[in-house]
This record gives C-alpha cells, sequence and structure tokens, in this order.
C-alpha cells in the first residue's frame, strides 16, 4: 500500500507542485496529515501556535495517478479515517458568525479516546470524521488550501466521511489529489470558524473514470447522492448546487424539467457546509433509493 507522509504538504492546489507520489488507477494510498494549524497549536497557553512559518490549512500531497486526463473524473473512495488521541479549537476574531466577538485569541485542547471527544466534565460527544480539504490541481492557477471551489479544496463538508465516495474534476495530468484538514467533529456551517480540528490518516481508493459525465464535486454515501458547490454568497452557492442536482436528475432519471424540479422540492434537502472560508459552501442532498427506482447505480 503507498503511504504519502506528512512531509509532503503545501498551502495551494498547483499544478506545477511535483507529486509526492505516483500510483495507478484502482490503488489504495494512505494519506498521513497535519491539522489545519499545521500541528503549531499544542496548549491553550499559545493559541497562536508555536511557529511562524507554519502553513494554514496544509494538504498534504499531491498525488499523480496514472491515466488521469484533463476533463476525466476522480473517483476517491474513502475508506478508512484515523484520528490522533487529540483535537484543537481557536476562535478567531475576523471570521464565521461570532466575528468580532473575541478580542483576544483562544485555544481549547480536546481529548479523542475510544472515538469519543471530552468536551468537559458533563458532556462527551460521539466522533464523526471528516476531511475538511480535499481536491485536485485546477487547470489555471493554483488555489489556496483555504479556498473551496470547483476543484473541491477546502469545502468543510461533513458528509465527507469514511464509506463516502466523492467524485472530483480531473483538470490537469495525473489530477494530482491532495487532503487534509481533518476534524473529529463539525456541525454544518462550522460557523465558529473551526470544527474539532485534528491529524491523522486518511486510506483511500483512487479510480479513473472516463467519459464521465458528473457535476463534480458530487459526493455518494450510503443513502444519499450530493452536489457541493461554492460561490461568494450562500444563496449563490445553493442554486449553482440545486441546478447542477435538477440536471442531473432529470438526466439519470430520463424526466422532464417539470417532473424533476417538482420531485426535488419534495425530497431534496439543502444543507449549508460552511460559512466561514473566503468562498460560502452548499450542498445538496438527494436520496439514493429514488434514483434507484429509475435505474441509477453509482459509477
Amino acid at each position: 500500500m503507498l503511504y504519502i507522509s506528512r512531509e509532503y504538504v503545501q498551502d495551494s492546489l498547483d499544478k506545477s507542485v511535483a507529486p509526492a507520489a505516483v500510483c495507478d488507477s484502482g490503488e489504495t494510498v494512505v494519506f498521513q496529515t497535519r491539522d489545519c494549524y499545521d500541528d503549531s497549536v499544542t496548549c491553550g497557553e499559545r493559541p497562536l501556535g508555536d511557529r511562524r512559518d507554519a502553513l494554514g490549512n496544509p494538504a498534504t500531497g499531491p498525488l499523480y495517478i496514472h491515466g488521469a486526463r484533463p476533463g476525466d473524473i476522480l473517483k476517491v473512495e474513502i475508506l478508512k479515517i484515523e484520528l490522533r488521541s487529540w483535537g484543537v479549537m481557536c476562535s478567531s476574531f475576523s471570521y464565521g458568525a461570532f466575528a468580532g466577538r473575541f478580542l483576544d485569541p483562544k485555544a481549547v485542547i480536546f481529548e479523542i479516546s475510544d472515538n469519543k471527544i471530552r468536551f468537559d466534565e458533563k458532556l462527551t460527544l460521539d466522533c464523526c470524521p471528516m476531511i475538511g480539504v480535499i481536491g485536485t490541481a485546477p487547470g489555471g492557477e493554483g488555489i489556496g488550501t483555504e479556498t473551496p471551489g470547483g476543484h473541491g479544496g477546502n469545502m468543510d463538508c461533513r458528509k465527507i466521511g469514511e464509506g463516502s465516495v466523492l467524485y472530483l474534476p480531473v483538470a490537469v495530468p495525473g489530477a494530482l489529489l491532495s487532503m487534509g484538514d481533518l476534524h473529529a467533529l463539525m456541525g454544518d456551517g462550522e460557523v465558529f470558524i473551526c470544527g474539532l480540528e485534528t491529524a491523522g490518516e486518511v486510506t483511500v481508493r483512487v479510480s479513473v473514470l472516463k467519459d464521465c459525465c458528473m457535476p463534480a464535486p458530487f459526493l455518494v454515501t450510503e443513502d444519499k447522492v450530493m452536489t457541493i458547490q461554492s460561490a461568494d454568497t450562500t444563496d449563490e452557492a445553493g442554486k449553482k448546487a440545486v441546478l447542477l442536482m435538477e440536471e442531473y436528475i432529470r438526466e439519470t432519471a430520463g424526466i422532464d424539467e417539470l417532473k424533476a424540479g417538482m420531485l426535488m422540492s419534495l425530497a431534496a434537502d439543502m444543507c449549508i457546509c460552511q460559512i466561514v472560508d473566503p468562498q460560502m459552501t452548499v450542498r445538496v442532498e438527494f436520496p439514493r433509493q429514488i434514483l434507484e427506482r429509475y435505474g441509477w447505480k453509482p459509477m
């Protein structure tokens, strides 16, 4: 099994970054990640971190996949997410729904054990591990790992977790897949600027799909399919996600616009992934069982 060490990180998804590893389509790869603070915030007494050279949202990679060419789709099956034994949350004066409230930086360390988070002496929460940053290199200029977009990136979608399958666009030879910014737990919206930020290892299987028409980034879970879109506002991101899902349902199920629109209004859910990044991210979820009634099968 191929292993990519946390030594290979960058703060931009960029076609000019040399691959950290090379694999074939269908191969299984382990990405060892750092947390979004570049593992520099290790105690509450130093909320700004231990290093001045720390990267923001470092992503491990990139991985070059043989046979991936612009116009293809990269299928990423998330097989396993293993977390370290602690996570950290830091306040922000500038971002999130609580912007302007915390004048002085704050950091809190939380213990993670047996898939549980000890929030305080009264409350223990279940982990729900997810990948905050995952994407391919864009065809044009590089995009910072703090920003989501059509390439994926910092989508902070809490459904991108163990057992899900993410489909990403291929814009450059080899796709150049990178990932990082693991969360032990995060609510939709990521309203406080962060989830429980942690590091760990992600095991994935990557496959190149040819002649595949799909509104990537596109996510498939056990019971839902999802379009994920980012834009300057949640309204704009939501509309993009809705229209892409409508088109996908219409073409997949072979029904007209009226029927697809009505079906979405009855069965689709619009959810805000995050409101804290340079662009807002919204996903639209639709039940797999409905598509399966029309003959849909996952690729």
